[in-house]
C-alpha cells in the first residue's frame, strides 16, 4: 500500500492534493532535520527524496500535522474539562526526534 493510500484510511480524507501537501511538508521537514546543511539527496529525475527508513516518519508527520488542522499555533487549550498542549506548534519534537542529522566534512 502507498503513503497516500495508508493516508487516505487512516484520516479518512478524500481531498488528495491536501494530503500531498501535508506528506510534501513532512518530507520537507525530515529532510530539514536530517540534512541541517542543505545538500538534500535527489533522484535521478531531480526531485528531492528522504531516504527508506524515514518513509513511515513521514506518514505519521503527515498524520501528526492532519489531526493539528485548524489549531497549528496552539499551544495551550483548555475548554469543559478538556486540555490540549502541543509541545511545537507546528510538528511534535517527539516525531522529529527519530531523525538522525547527518554532516559530512569536505577537504
Amino acid at each position: 500500500m502507498d503513503i497516500l493510500t495508508k493516508l487516505k484510511k487512516r484520516t479518512g480524507e478524500t481531498d488528495e492534493d491536501l494530503l500531498a501537501v501535508l506528506l510534501d511538508d513532512a518530507k520537507n521537514a525530515i529532510l530539514s532535520r536530517r540534512f541541517p546543511f542543505g545538500d538534500y539527496p535527489v533522484n535521478a529525475s531531480g526531485e528531492t527524496v528522504i531516504e527508506d527508513r524515514y518513509v513511515d516518519l513521514q506518514y505519521r508527520i503527515a498524520v501528526d500535522l492532519y489531526n493539528k488542522q485548524g489549531a497549528e499555533g496552539q499551544t495551550v487549550h483548555k475548554e469543559n474539562g478538556i486540555d490540549r498542549t502541543f509541545q511545537n506548534a507546528w510538528i511534535s519534537e517527539q516525531l522529529l526526534s527519530e531523525v538522525i542529522p547527518y554532516c559530512g566534512v569536505t577537504t
